[in-house]
């Protein structure tokens, strides 16, 4: 076969090897999946489905929520740590995803640290510690002093055996030295029932979840779980205030990705999450949802990770929780 001399033969052999390298597309090239672990409705998936409005809005690419609820977070958890590194799959998780089911179930299907890559924790909403109107305490101080004048006669309510109401009413019950029974409930809706009723005794529960039972007197607040004290309950003094330094309990809403995700995705996802909770509409969702905006850094997020971890396996260490 006789070499190609013509003049188009050199022309093209000219564009074959200048063609210039395909430029990669900024992220996000197409919608973002955002898996929830846990139902419709639920904190959780509020503070996502306000999360992917605001990115779709910035990205003009709108995101897919999707709620894969079960097993205590874990199914939807699990999925997002098996998904391709590439940016298009992120988790909303929670406090309970990472922090406290790592502290209650033996073998996870997912690594907490080692199969993420944090972006930025959303937002956090502190417990209330809460009571029945018929329990004759006022204050946290006088709870205590109730409980060990009456060992063993208190009983607590919580979402379910190794939920982070469970943990709280542990750690109370070891910081303060008092012998409180739990009593396990399938969800907080049925556990709210039974403390309304009158049925339990206390129970920590989120300030969304209480916050309107409160202000109808239909249950009593004793103290806030946080570092200060929330401004819907101005008056209410945090448990550091009543004595116990250190007693932080509640619920944090984050976003993660696979571990491996470029690094491109995750500091756009950051820069958006930070952007969209400095805008007055995300901070007063936030605010009727008894939330607090945070979005700190992926370092300082993976940072309170595994700060949380180490707080909860201590606790279910010492109040002896079987693991599951």
């Amino acid at each position: 076969m006789k070499p190609c001399l013509t003049l188009s033969c050199m022309i093209a052999a000219v564009m074959i090897v200048h063609v210039p390298p395909a430029v990669a597309q900024p992220y996000p090239a197409k919608p973002v999946r955002i898996v929830v672990p846990f139902p419709a409705g639920g904190n959780a998936d509020i503070f996502a489905r306000a999360f992917a409005q605001k990115l779709g809005e910035a990205t003009k690419q709108t995101p897919i929520v999707d709620n894969r609820a079960g097993a205590a977070g874990i199914i939807g958890t699990q999925f997002v740590a098996k998904s391709p590194a590439d940016g298009y799959t992120l988790l909303f998780g929670t406090t309970g995803t990472h922090t406290t089911n790592p502290a209650v179930y033996a073998k996870l299907p997912y690594d907490p640290v080692k199969d993420f890559a944090p972006v930025s924790n959303f937002a956090d909403s502190p417990f209330l510690l809460v009571v029945h109107p018929s329990v004759p305490a006022g204050t946290l101080q006088g709870l205590v002093a109730l409980a060990k004048s009456r060992p063993g006669q208190l009983d607590y309510a919580s979402f379910g055996t190794g939920s982070s109401a469970h943990l709280a009413g542990e750690m109370l019950r070891t910081m303060a030295g008092i012998n409180i029974v739990h009593v396990a409930y399938k969800g907080g809706p049925p556990a709210v029932t039974d403390l309304v009723g009158g049925h339990v005794s206390l129970m920590f529960n989120s300030l969304p979840a209480v916050l309107p039972l409160v202000k109808a007197d239909r249950l009593r607040a004793l103290a806030v779980a946080s570092l200060k004290r929330v401004p819907t309950l101005p008056a209410l003094p945090t448990f550091a205030e009543a004595g116990y330094t250190g007693f932080e309990a509640g619920s944090w809403y984050g976003i993660l990705a696979p571990a491996g995700t470029p690094r491109e995705a995750i500091t756009r996802l950051h820069a958006e999450t930070v952007r969209m909770l400095a805008l007055p509409d995300i901070r007063q969702k936030l605010a009727t949802e008894g939330a607090e905006a945070i979005g700190n850094s992926p370092e300082e997020f993976a940072a309170q990770i595994q700060r949380d971890m180490a707080r909860w396996a201590k606790v279910a260490r010492e109040a002896k929780i079987p693991q599951q």
